[in-house]
């Protein structure tokens, strides 16, 4: 399972090759991962940023970072959870990606940084 824990915020990833939506031409693999982000805290809090890490075994490593996810910046309240889907391609059939969330208390209007675990992308017939 691919989940960590920090200032009471869980974040759970899962992801899933993307069979038959590759791009042959460009040797890309494509994968979708669905991301969980779970309050446990005792305050409101509102993802404002992502940064991202992407490894791919060919070589490349990418940093992706903005605003917000997939164009929100969703609050999440004490107990409640915001889920999220997305995608990534790679060159290779093997890469991982992480990273982290930047929220803000709501109640401190503290900024935190939120650990988005290591999560390995492989397609299934890598494995054969």
């Amino acid at each position: 399972m691919n989940t960590a824990t920090t200032h009471g915020i869980s974040v759970h990833v899962s992801a899933h090759y993307q069979e038959g939506l590759g791009i042959a031409a460009v040797r890309a693999h494509l994968f979708a991962y669905k991301v969980t982000i779970h309050n446990s805290s005792q305050h409101t809090i509102q993802l404002l940023r992502r940064r991202w890490v992407i490894f791919d075994s060919s070589g490349e490593v990418r940093t992706i970072e903005g605003a917000g996810v997939v164009g929100e910046l969703p609050i999440i309240r004490p107990n409640e959870k915001h889920t999220y889907m997305s995608g990534c391609d790679f060159k290779s059939t093997f890469g991982s990606m992480s990273g982290h969330f930047m929220v803000e208390n709501k109640s401190t209007k503290e900024f935190l940084y939120i650990e988005i675990p290591r999560f390995l992308l492989e397609v299934p017939w890598r494995l054969n």
